[in-house]
């Protein structure tokens, strides 16, 4: 167990850290873990304090520190069980903290204190209303007053808390609601009034260039917190943008949505940098019908607008640039996982925590949000780069397709996990086509996915064996390639010498030149992704020679960075599509998420529009590209999926169990003569040891071996397979289009029935008596047992089908 100082920033997350808040006893107790929050009220202390010099005192603390048990009891001994009034905001509901919970709300009922407890959001939570010991109106006043947010609603806060849990002074003025969206201009732009408006940023727009849309909390603003924001509204100006800072309440009211939608369409803006946390569509809209007059949960927020999830770390830089994650469980969830429910296109961290000052008065560190250059401007030109996308003619766009290559045999070119990817690479170059993209000449274009990768073989590819034989379609220049390595942040390239030894050495280095692995078609270029590490030349290499592929530590040789290098640089290409799941990028060294300057993955690729066609059952890798290289996933259909059916003796096995039952009701000779013949074929076939009833043969016991074989080939002739591979952007047709469909139909939740399942409830299979004495089935039909036999007679609508 160690005992540590509180940090800014700094939570600890390890169960054997104790956090102390060096705190001495007050009157009134504030935990909250929203640091705008804390610092507003620190402020709000400080003028009351000047006004009144009885004013009772006070403690603010940033409940995060207490996460931990023992830091809680530590706290608890030490200044809570002192205090008259607690105030606890907290954001998220009593599951998220049960222990914390729990244990204030018994101190307080011991101890006769005053408690307030209520949520840190905009949605107040009964459960916890229901531990506090004031009443529910003065709990509901104070978190309106924390909500509302603002100095003077500071103040009032405060001040009704005294007064109602202490009975000092007067009752406070009711809370005062605030604008829910509000213009910011940053200082260095030199507003000329207090409250900025449109006028005040236009003055500084470029005529014809997009605007982007910067949205960040209302809290920031109130708390005067706003120093990343103007950073990055400064950084966006740099890149030739026209930015529009907007503080808002939340995405998830919808008054302040509406406005929001209403302003970027009067302003025709163009991308949206968007730093609130949580998603604007609740989970469990997802799929479901919106009751009548609600907004569509799926409008997005700018029309066609991208959207850019930009990351506000909750720990400091020193914990950020030593942690491999990236960022703590806590911002994980709030500002990735739940903004990708949106489908926003996930970017990086402009800013950590930091310390402003520290308040004698409360004992407590004011804390604010500290921007981080380098990220910042990686930032400022990916929007730009988005924008450029948006409104370059796309005859002007240089568009790369990069085709995956695991493990690097020639025959393993564009193997994309279920998909055709030379016909997709077709469908692609088709759509482009249409849509006016260069794509030279008409008659170089490959008639069909075989002749594409005839082009592409004509060059070099990733097997080292063809290199000596094949000739190079592109190359980079060494010269080139070594300016560009020694812009990469500091010991990068030395990290690649040290493993592969010097670019000279490269062996796909060719008289002073990288070899470049794809094929030209006017502003498109199709190319094969490079290998993680120098592949094996000797013919029959093993798996095993690849060992170091997936290796997370492994940085790539000089001609993997050569080949992102002379796309970016040389191509000069305005986006990059990596076609079929997957490719290597994404697994570079660095950090999980929010990555920094010596991540691989952005010193390689950069600040690129990402596009990633991916197949739609896999989201677990997709995750690592949208958020290691900011991918905009385009979900791709699974292959067409059919049953298995029954073949060869297995269908002749089937044809004589539906006889032998038929048989059972009309003529029993004929039956006992099929059983027979059934067993001895089960005993051909080995059925008996594949099913493990042997016994019950040795044993005599033929229904129970005919009911096992009969589920058997019930589930052997409709098991799921792949009836061919899918191409991308075509929806099967015909046979293999009724197919899909059914497969997707007979998948059912417990929330929604399969087809099966809903036919079978609707022929209330279930409520028969046969079938109840028989075998008694659970009462939801998405927990059947596969192998269920049916008792009763079969229903006529059923008989009539068959």
């Amino acid at each position: 167990m160690h005992l540590l100082s509180a940090r800014p920033g700094g939570f600890a997350e390890d169960e054997g850290i104790v956090t102390r808040l060096e705190q001495s006893p007050a009157d009134m107790v504030v935990l909250s873990s929203a640091d705008t929050t804390l610092a507003l009220l620190a402020n709000a202390y400080a003028q009351l304090l000047a006004q009144d010099a009885q004013f009772p005192s006070l403690r603010l603390a940033n409940l995060l520190y207490l996460r931990q048990n023992a830091s809680l009891d530590l706290y608890l001994d030490e200044v809570l069980q002192h205090a008259r009034l607690i105030v606890v905001d907290h954001l998220g509901s009593e599951s998220t903290w049960p222990y914390g919970i729990g244990q204030i709300s018994a101190l307080a009922r011991q101890r006769g204190l005053a408690l307030a407890m209520f949520s840190g959001d905009l949605q107040q939570d009964p459960a916890l209303l229901a531990r506090s010991t004031l009443p529910a109106a003065t709990c509901q006043q104070l978190w309106q007053y924390l909500r509302f947010g603002g100095a003077a609603n500071a103040a009032g806060f405060l001040r009704a808390a005294a007064h109602a849990g202490l009975g000092h002074g007067q009752a406070a003025p009711p809370p005062r609601p605030l604008p829910q969206l509000a213009i910011h201009l940053p200082a260095e732009l030199g507003p000329a009034h207090a409250v900025a408006g449109i006028d005040d940023w236009q003055r500084h727009w470029r005529s014809g260039a997009p605007v982007v849309a910067l949205l960040f909390y209302r809290a920031h603003l109130l708390a005067g917190n706003t120093r990343p924001f103007d950073a990055l509204a400064l950084a966006l100006l740099e890149q030739g943008l026209n930015p529009l800072a907007l503080a808002l309440d939340s995405l998830k009211d919808p008054l302040c949505l509406q406005a929001l939608r209403s302003l970027c369409q009067q302003h025709q803006v163009q991308l949206v940098l968007n730093t609130t946390a949580f998603a604007a569509l609740n989970p469990g809209q997802a799929g479901a019908a919106q009751p009548a007059g609600e907004a569509d949960a799926f409008t997005p927020l700018a029309g066609d607008a991208p959207v850019l999830q930009v990351l506000i770390s909750g720990s400091n830089r020193e914990d950020w640039q030593g942690d491999g994650q990236g960022l703590r469980p806590r911002d994980i969830a709030m500002q990735i996982v739940l903004p990708e429910l949106d489908g926003r296109i996930i970017g990086r961290p402009i800013s950590f925590k930091g310390l402003l000052r520290r308040c004698a008065l409360t004992q407590t560190d004011v804390v604010g949000y500290q921007p981080e250059p380098e990220r910042i401007a990686f930032t400022a030109e990916l929007a730009a780069r988005w924008c450029r996308l948006r409104q370059l003619p796309a005859a002007e766009k240089n568009i790369a397709l990069v085709l995956a290559n695991y493990p690097g045999s020639e025959g393993r070119i564009g193997s994309g996990i279920g998909l055709d990817t030379p016909a997709s690479v077709l469908a692609i170059l088709d759509a482009l086509r249409a849509q006016g993209h260069a794509l030279g000449a008409s008659e170089q274009l490959p008639r069909d996915g075989a002749q594409l990768m005839q082009l592409l073989l004509q060059g070099i590819a990733n097997d080292p064996a063809q290199w000596p034989q094949r000739p190079a379609l592109q190359s980079y220049a060494l010269a080139d390639y070594r300016q560009r390595l020694a812009r990469l942040p500091a010991g990068m390239a030395a990290a690649i010498d040290a493993r592969w030894g010097p670019p000279e050495a490269d062996p796909m280095l060719r008289q002073g030149r990288f070899m470049i692995a794809g094929l030209r078609l006017g502003r498109v270029f199709i190319g094969i992704q490079p290998a993680r590490a120098h592949l094996p030349a000797q013919p029959g290499a093993t798996m095993q020679d690849w060992a170091g592929y997936h290796d997370a530590e492994l940085v790539p040789p000089h001609h993997y960075l050569a080949f992102y290098f002379w796309l970016r640089d040389v191509f000069a290409i305005d986006a990059v599509v990596h076609v079929g799941t997957h490719g290597n990028l994404e697994w570079l060294p660095g950090k999980s998420l929010a990555l920094g300057a010596h991540c691989w993955p952005d010193a390689i690729l950069g600040p690129l529009p990402h596009l990633y066609p991916f197949i739609v059952n896999n989201p677990g890798e997709g995750a690592q590209a949208k958020r290691r290289s900011q991918a905009v996933l385009i979900g791709h259909l699974t292959p067409p999926l059919t049953q298995a059916g029954s073949h060869g003796p297995m269908q002749a096995l089937e044809q004589l169990i539906d006889e032998y039952y038929d048989a059972l009701l009309v003529d029993a000779r004929r039956a006992k003569a099929l059983r027979q013949q059934i067993l001895q074929t089960v005993r051909q076939q080995q059925l008996a040891e594949e099913l493990d009833l042997g016994q019950a043969l040795a044993a005599g016991q033929d229904d129970a071996v005919l009911e096992r074989i009969d589920a058997y080939l019930c589930e052997l002739k409709e098991t799921q397979i792949r009836d061919g591979l899918h191409t991308f952007g075509h929806s099967p047709q015909g046979a293999q289009r009724s197919e899909l469909l059914l497969a997707l139909l007979r998948q059912g939740t417990p929330e929604q029935p399969s087809l099966p399942q809903a036919l079978a409830a609707d022929l209330q299979l279930l409520q028969h008596p046969a079938q109840a004495a028989a075998q008694p089935l659970p009462p939801e039909p998405a927990h059947w047992p596969s192998t269920a036999a049916w008792h009763g007679p079969r229903p006529a609508l059923l008989q009539a089908q068959s």
